[in-house]
């Protein structure tokens, strides 16, 4: 809990690369990887939006 207000609230991350696996269980282990297939799409969607922002652009400058 942030002591003042104007205090970021940070989340504890639901996984952390490297981290011990063997207290986990099978269900833990199953959400972890759903969160961890969420992220991944989350980032392919802004990778793929960033690669046609670039295309775009160099379309752009190629007219010249």
């Amino acid at each position: 809990m942030a002591i003042f207000d104007d205090e970021p609230i940070r989340k504890t991350p639901i996984h952390e690369i490297g981290q011990d696996l063997s207290l986990l269980s099978v269900g833990e282990l199953g959400d972890r990887i759903e969160a961890l297939k969420a992220e991944i799409a989350r980032l392919e969607a802004d990778m793929a939006g960033k690669s046609s922002t670039r295309s775009a652009a160099e379309a752009l400058f190629k007219r010249t």
